[in-house]
């Protein structure tokens, strides 16, 4: 890359940037904190979906201190719907060690931030660029999709190794000036204008300097290759009523997959020589009688898939509950983080009860 090429992308971005750039909330504070909890949130989750979750998060927990105090419960309560809930817990993790060790301010150093949980090179570089100033690469999938394009970068973004190409393209492009402008037009240009599929050239601020345009390559970059198979997981869920309008929960385990968060009973039947009553009575210690079908749907993790079946349920008897379960009436339920696919049942069930 010459001189004069950096400098006319560096220019055209940060120019279409200030310019252009959607008005989001947390574009309008330079504290380093809202800007990781921005970033955090923000990824692999739509910007829409993120700006009422942030506004309200940051209005529960406005400083380090007010995070790092929060019971988690609490915490995944405020979460609830976003997914993917390791990001909260790493944050509160990351936010405790930033207020014990570093007397409540974030560090600005590649080397000490990225040290703290949960904290990786995308947002290292993000809160760095953007909160301090600092000129650190942040590439995430956006950013190689846009410089496969523009470089021409033909090496498969999907190998762990390729993400360095991308991290010394971006330190030699970067606007020392104004790294945070840079660093956000590269995410912004991503995310309107160089788009997966159909990107919008002919709106790019950086069509003049994009080697894929005039190769007419654009629509085959990045290169990527296909994951493996996600697995799918065929489950059935009872929400199960006693004779005191309380409803059973279980807490699932404190680490892996929706960790914390609280469920109705769910099996997942290994053949079909026994029903879901033998099962719930086998695992849960209770005897119940299967009421009509509530919901039927797929919920989709990154590596997984739930194809959920759930039914309503009375309780005949209750022998000996595992210690991960508990009954709670209405109104408390609302009160526990459930995860999106458990909500969605539970609606069900208010809305054909209520």
């Amino acid at each position: 890359m010459n001189e004069l090429y950096k400098t006319q992308v560096r220019n055209a971005l940060v120019s279409w940037f200030l310019e252009e750039k959607r008005d989001l909330p947390w574009r309008k504070t330079k504290d380093p904190y809202k800007i990781w909890v921005s970033e955090v949130m923000l990824q692999q989750t739509k910007v829409d979906t993120v700006i009422p979750y942030y506004e309200r998060f940051i209005a529960k927990y406005p400083s380090l201190e007010s995070l790092a105090h929060a019971k988690e419960e609490e915490l995944l309560k405020e979460w609830e719907g976003l997914g993917y809930y390791s990001r909260a817990r790493n944050l509160q993790a990351g936010v405790r060690e930033v207020v014990e060790s570093y007397g409540s301010t974030v560090p600005n150093t590649r080397k000490e931030i990225s040290s703290l949980k949960g904290v990786g090179p995308y947002t290292a570089g993000a809160v760095l660029s953007i909160a301090y100033g600092v000129p650190e690469h942040a590439v995430d999938g956006n950013v190689m999709r846009v410089l496969s394009r523009l470089l021409l970068i033909k090496e498969d973004i999907a190998k762990p190794k390729t993400k360095k190409i991308f991290e010394e393209a971006v330190m030699e492009l970067i606007d020392e000036d104004n790294p945070s402008a840079f660093n956000q037009g590269l995410m912004e240009l991503g995310a309107i204008i160089c788009t997966p599929t159909k990107p919008k050239c002919l709106l790019c601020p950086v069509r003049e300097n994009c080697t894929a345009f005039f190769e007419g390559m654009q629509e085959q970059l990045p290169i990527k290759t296909i994951n493996k198979k996600t697995k799918v997981h065929k489950l059935k869920a009872v929400v199960v009523e006693d004779d005191h309008d309380r409803i059973l929960l279980e807490k699932r385990p404190s680490k892996g997959l929706l960790a914390n968060m609280w469920q109705f009973p769910m099996v997942e039947l290994p053949t079909v020589t026994h029903t879901i009553e033998e099962i719930i009575e086998h695992n849960y210690g209770i005897e119940i009688l299967k009421g009509e079908e509530l919901v039927t749907f797929k919920h989709v993790f990154s590596h997984l898939v739930w194809e959920m079946e759930s039914f309503d349920g009375k309780l005949l008897v209750e022998k000996k509950l595992p210690t991960a379960c508990k009954w709670f009436n209405i109104e408390e339920i609302a009160n526990q983080p459930m995860p999106v696919p458990v909500l969605k049942i539970w609606n069900a069930w208010k809305d054909r009860n209520h």
